[in-house]
């Protein structure tokens, strides 16, 4: 069965300016997944993307070819609309936010970040 991954928008910026291929790392840990991209997070992303030089785009193009799209207006936040269908799917989460990092993990989340060695791990204590 193939995990699901809920991108944040931090989260995809660490990919991006770490360089990670976010296919390879998270074949390593998870073999097959899917990502899973919000309306809320691109909308994030494309306001980010405007404050940045071309140099360092965001591949936003590339996120929503490899992603499924979910719409979530049951909450205004991003992070609770993350928070909510992580936890009612059994999704994994992507980031690199730490408020949302300890309340995913206080739940028994699966969480993903970025780590100082520019690869992708799963969060295994705060």
């Amino acid at each position: 069965m193939s995990q699901c991954i809920i991108i944040d928008a931090c989260g995809w910026v660490a990919v991006i300016d770490s360089g990670i291929n976010i296919d390879i790392e998270l074949e390593k840990i998870f073999g097959s997944f899917q990502l899973i991209l919000l309306d809320s997070v691109l909308d994030e992303l494309k306001e980010i993307e405007k404050e940045r030089t071309k140099r360092k785009t965001l591949l936003i193009s590339m996120l929503e070819n490899k992603s499924n799209k979910i719409d979530n207006e049951v909450f205004t936040h991003t992070d609770d609309q993350i928070f909510s269908i992580s936890e009612q799917l059994g999704y994994a989460v992507l980031t690199v936010d730490k408020e949302l990092k300890k309340r995913l993990y206080q739940s028994s989340i699966k969480v993903i970040e970025v780590n100082k060695n520019n690869h992708l791990k799963i969060l295994e204590n705060l």
